[in-house]
């Protein structure tokens, strides 16, 4: 698939609140940030640094606000792979002050992105390499599962310490080695996240506490439950059709069928359980 390569650094310093799926980068030359493809277009900060968002991976939400106040997910899975994306691309002495933002040595890294573009959020969405990148700045090179592999995304997922999440426009092809990484992981005995995941099993939530600090969920699904808390009600029968209002659209991979809505995929039992009907990398979304 073809991807841009920006060349540049990786950085903590300014505040940054580094997340297991979020980083700071900052392009060798930010002009580099007008190549970027698509209609959504990256906005750099004065600096030239913009948040880049690494692509088919979900990390558990170190700070999270929505509509309401900020909160996070179980923070030892969170921080966990905050650090290790920290770790991986060369900062060392890590450390993360109580409102997560985060200083390390040095402050700054080199490595490169590679990119099909920038969400919603203006945020560009990349898969994140170490080092040298694989072609000159500034130009399009095919990215295939040799490539994928040495990124910092499918590195997460090989420990176990981030969810699949996968959107329309990455390759199948990229998409199944992905979930290879996901399946080896899940089947490895005590790794990363998978243990204590109840995406699928069952989430007991009984207020806002139950998923900041008890369950481990998908963080998207996290997210949505979030944003229905914060209207005040804590039961969840009125949860699905919160869900349909969100109106997210996607493919469920293993029977070719769409849909609009999380509902179609979420189960509501005994009052207060929820639960996934099939697991993330069976669903492909849409870019929103």
């Amino acid at each position: 698939m073809p991807m841009l390569v920006i060349k540049g650094s990786f950085h903590v310093k300014g505040g940054a609140k580094p997340d297991g799926d979020t980083i700071p980068f900052t392009p060798d030359h930010p002009t580099d940030w007008k190549l970027v493809p698509g209609l959504r277009k990256v906005v750099p900060k004065a600096d030239g640094h913009a948040n880049v968002r690494l692509e088919a991976i979900d990390a558990l939400e170190t700070h999270y606000s929505g509509q309401g106040p900020e909160v996070h997910q179980p923070l030892p899975f969170a921080h966990a792979a905050a650090d290790e994306l920290l770790n991986w691309l060369g900062f060392t002495d890590v450390h993360r002050n109580p409102d997560e933002t985060v200083t390390a040595t040095p402050d700054s890294v080199p490595g490169f992105i590679l990119t099909r573009g920038a969400d919603i959020h203006n945020r560009c969405v990349a898969l994140v390499g170490r080092g040298a990148p694989p072609a000159a700045s500034g130009y399009e090179i095919n990215v295939g599962v040799p490539l994928l592999r040495k990124t910092a995304n499918h590195h997460l997922l090989t420990l176990g310490l981030a969810f699949p999440t996968y959107y329309a426009g990455l390759p199948s092809t990229l998409r199944d080695e992905l979930t290879v990484a996901v399946d080896q992981a899940q089947a490895a005995p005590a790794k990363g996240l998978w243990p204590s995941d109840v995406t699928m099993t069952g989430a007991k939530v009984t207020g806002m506490s139950s998923i900041t600090d008890e369950v481990v969920i998908l963080p998207k699904l996290f997210r949505r439950l979030k944003d229905y808390l914060d209207l005040g009600n804590p039961s969840l029968a009125c949860f699905p059709s919160f869900l349909a209002g969100a109106a997210d659209t996607f493919r469920i991979l293993s029977t070719d069928t769409f849909r609009t809505g999380l509902h179609h995929v979420v189960e509501i039992s005994n009052g207060n359980t929820v639960r996934m009907t099939h697991p993330a990398e069976d669903l492909l979304f849409d870019e929103a």
